[in-house]
């Protein structure tokens, strides 16, 4: 990874310790996401022909009452100094910082909706046994999954998706 990817994961660190991480880590990575989705939005919050205090005030009325100030400022920091490109980078960067300064693994989860809170502890529970870790699950609405979930953990995906069963299925019988 980059220097500039891991100092600016580290100093998001500082600050969210500083601030008492209240799941500003997550609406981070959750926001990068969506800015990594967006074509539009990411050429806007990257082009170095708009001034940064306009790109920092877009950040700011798209996240305004929807996200803590803390996640807030952690996004208009990184726009502002013209690293929006890098902010899913650094986004990942930040979760997998968090979850080992608390001495837990980190799991990807991609799924086609959203898991409730019960379903995130279950699939905790269940990462822990197959590990022997605790697990910190992250989850991404991934429509192209079409059903199930795919986890990543570290270097290791468990491949759980419809999609991947149909393939398997497609290809005994091809």
């Amino acid at each position: 990874m980059s220097n500039t990817i891991d100092g600016y994961a580290s100093a998001l660190l500082s600050v969210l310790r500083a601030e008492g991480n209240s799941g500003a880590d997550d609406e981070f990575l959750r926001f990068a996401q969506a800015v990594e989705a967006n074509d539009e939005l990411r050429s806007t919050l990257s082009d170095p022909r708009i001034p940064a205090a306009t790109r920092q005030q877009i950040v700011e009325d798209l996240l305004g009452g929807k996200a803590s100030d803390v996640t807030t400022a952690m996004v208009s920091l990184v726009v502002g100094a013209g690293h929006a490109a890098d902010l899913p980078q650094i986004a990942k960067a930040l979760v997998n910082n968090v979850a080992a300064a608390g001495g837990r693994a980190l799991a990807e989860v991609r799924s086609a909706i959203e898991l409730s809170d019960d379903q995130k502890a279950r699939l905790a529970a269940s990462l822990k046994q197959a590990t022997g870790h605790d697990v910190d699950v992250r989850v991404t609405v991934d429509p192209s999954v079409l059903g199930g979930i795919v986890t990543t953990i570290g270097d290791t995906v468990i491949d759980g998706s419809v999609r991947s069963r149909l393939a398997q299925v497609k290809s005994h019988l091809g």
